[in-house]
């Protein structure tokens, strides 16, 4: 019998075949997770861009600094979907897990960004005008938040991203911060003007603890 019709030999080849990706007509898991991931955070990006374009426009009429604070948060948590996208595309799990500590490094920089943004109301207090349409940007932060928190969570899960779900976990956190917004509109409307900096001190606990629970996850 020629080696070439030897059966272990065909087992052997039918195998190694296999273990270099070859799929008979369907495509490579890895294409595919590329794909599923990249799908996920072009849509909460664009989710995020819509929310913060809408709340810049909102806060040309308020002027609030919690407004402010709230948009340009949207505006860099939108922006973590760079390097996510980027690692999705280079199919690199290594990539996948550096991307994950940068959306850790932009939750920590949101929670100083927050800490500071508490201090100086304090220590300067500020009188929000157009209490009505600041609430509204706030409801409208909260749901553009947690659509992208779902979107991200959800694929993470199903694609096994740690990365994807870090940055799920921060959208959500997002969102509690823009129903900060609407707090803070409701209180000032009320007359107490230091519900504002105390509504800040505990979304910036809030952040910090995400941003631990966030690494764990990374981590594991």
């Amino acid at each position: 019998m020629s080696g070439s019709d030897h059966p272990d030999q065909r087992s052997h080849e039918h195998e190694h075949g296999h273990g270099h990706g070859h799929s008979h007509g369907l495509i490579d898991r890895s294409i595919t997770r590329s794909r599923e991931g990249l799908r996920a955070v072009l849509a909460s990006l664009a989710v995020l861009l819509v929310t913060a374009l809408a709340q810049a426009a909102i806060f040309a009429s308020t002027g609030s600094v919690a407004l402010l604070a709230d948009l340009v948060h949207n505006f860099g948590d939108a922006l973590t979907a760079i390097p996510l996208g980027v690692a999705f595309l280079l199919r690199s799990t290594v990539a996948e897990r550096r991307a994950g500590y940068l959306v850790v490094c932009t939750i920590l920089i949101s929670a100083a960004f927050a800490a500071f943004a508490t201090v100086d109301r304090l220590v300067h207090p500020q009188t929000i005008s157009h209490t009505a349409v600041l609430a509204a940007a706030g409801l409208i932060g909260l749901a553009g938040n947690e659509i992208a928190a779902r979107i991200r969570l959800s694929a993470g899960r199903r694609l096994a991203s740690a990365a994807l779900i870090a940055d799920g976990n921060h959208a959500r956190i997002d969102g509690l911060v823009s129903l900060a917004v609407v707090g803070s509109a409701v209180a000032t409307a009320a007359g107490f003007g230091l519900a504002d900096p105390l509504i800040g001190l505990a979304i910036t606990v809030a952040i910090l603890r995400i941003s631990w629970n966030s690494l764990r996850t990374i981590r594991g």
